[in-house]
This record gives C-alpha cells, structure tokens and sequence, in this order.
C-alpha cells in the first residue's frame, strides 16, 4: 500500500487525519524513521502514542517566540517549496474542485507534470 496524496474535506481537521494515517506509515514507508510536523501537535497524547507504537520518531518544528520577524525554520522550506510548487498551476492554487477526487487527480497530475520537466528538461 503506497499512497503519496491524501485529501480530505476541509472539515477535517490536520490531527484528526494524522490519526488516520500514522498506522498506515510503516506498511507504505519501512524506512521512515522521522516525521517532522508542525507546532500543532505537540503535547498531543494519542498522536504521541501513534509514534510510540509505530517506531516513527515525531520531531516537532515550532518558530522561537522570542524570535521578532522571519527566522527559517528547519526542514520546513521542504513543505513549503511543495505548496509552491502546486500552487503554481491554476486548478491548485484555489479550491476550485467539488469533488475531494478531483483535488487528489490533479495534485497527481502537476506532480507528475513536474517530474517529467525536471527529467527532461529541454523537451
């Protein structure tokens, strides 16, 4: 089982869909070994225990809040580059889609799109 987009609804909240898909980590990933999540989950118990039980080590990024104005944080420019990558193309920079499989197609789509400019650059 290998999945590499998961959309829900807005409505779903980031810790309620991170206890769907902790468990499912080790069977698609077995070399993951450290997951870094934003501030949000911190000092949250079953999310905590999901990594106790999977092996997964759960490195929390959070800003300095003594810190005044931008500080780069740790790791979190790769997320960051992957929204704005998506978010160059227009069906992703909006929610424009009704349906959550049309999101989850065309996040594919653009991925896929780019991968094939950066294997072949030139064509």
């Amino acid at each position: 089982m290998v999945f590499n987009a998961f959309v829900t609804e807005a409505t779903c909240s980031d810790r309620e869909v991170a206890s769907w898909l902790i468990p499912r980590l080790p069977a698609a990933f077995a070399r993951l070994r450290t997951l870094w999540a934003d501030g949000i989950y911190r000092g949250v118990a079953f999310i905590a225990d999901l990594f106790e039980r999977t092996g997964i080590h759960l490195q929390i990024i959070e800003r300095d809040p003594s810190v005044k104005g931008f500080k780069r944080l740790p790791r979190r420019w790769v997320v960051e580059c992957a929204f704005a990558w998506r978010g160059s193309y227009r069906r992703l920079s909006r929610d424009y889609e009704l349906l959550v499989t049309t999101s989850d197609a065309m996040i594919y789509a653009a991925m896929l799109h780019l991968m094939l400019r950066r294997l072949a650059p030139d064509r």
